[in-house]
């Protein structure tokens, strides 16, 4: 299942946020794998210089991956498909 990164605006000053943030957004995945769409949270990546954080996702399409952000209270400015290297396809 591919992967995508979630980016979103997250404040240095919100940091501290980060946490219930990620709660939430494993919360919306379980939900909609309990449905019809399988949606894995993976973690999230945050960077304080530039106010971004990224939320990693396993999920059949992009689509799913925005659909589980939001449905966690996020607003996403960007989702794109994202390879790791222990995710390479051979």
């Amino acid at each position: 299942m591919p992967s995508y990164l979630v980016e979103t605006y997250l404040g240095r000053d919100q940091a501290d946020e980060r946490h219930a943030r990620e709660q939430r957004v494993r919360s919306a995945a379980q939900e909609l794998t309990q449905g019809r769409r399988r949606v894995d949270f993976d973690r999230s990546i945050h960077i304080p210089e530039d106010e971004i954080c990224f939320y990693v996702f396993d999920a059949p399409s992009a689509r799913d991956a925005a659909h589980a952000a939001r449905r966690a209270g996020l607003d996403p400015i960007r989702v794109v498909e994202a390879v790791s290297s222990g995710k390479e396809k051979s």
